[in-house]
């Protein structure tokens, strides 16, 4: 049944595509996979995230995973986007994934952080919460 989740949003991801008046940005690249996803906001001035999207090109695992991402923090307060952790992810795309596949499940969740610290290219360790600097 997850896998099928996997698979439906690799198709038609949700959130996909350039996001007009987007007000911050981040990018992270797997290169192991061949993974660049780019996730871009736009924050409301009270803080909210009102509206999301990534794009880029990966495998399975990383478009999927940063489709449902993208699908959790929608509409959400900052504060709350800033909590969610990796293992956040890991329940998310709800299959076990391998050493080797991590870092493409991680993917987006690296580029959102980037996208909430006004870092598009900074670093941010996949190990904290996406809040963490």
């Amino acid at each position: 049944m997850y896998q099928e989740v996997i698979l439906q949003h690799y198709r038609t991801p949700k959130n996909f595509g350039p996001l007009s008046g987007a007000t911050a940005s981040g990018e992270e690249s797997n290169p192991l996979c061949g993974d660049h996803i780019r996730v871009e906001l736009k924050v409301s001035d009270g803080g909210v995230v009102e509206e999301v999207g990534f794009s880029g090109d990966g495998c399975a695992i990383s478009v999927a995973a940063t489709s449902l991402l993208t699908q959790k923090v929608k509409g959400r307060p900052v504060a709350e986007v800033e909590k969610i952790s990796r293992e956040d992810v890991f329940q998310l795309i709800g299959i076990p994934l391998s050493p080797a596949r991590i870092k493409c499940g991680l993917t987006g969740f690296v580029a959102l952080g980037r996208a909430l610290h006004g870092e598009p290219s900074g670093s941010v360790s996949a190990s904290e919460p996406v809040g963490s600097p």
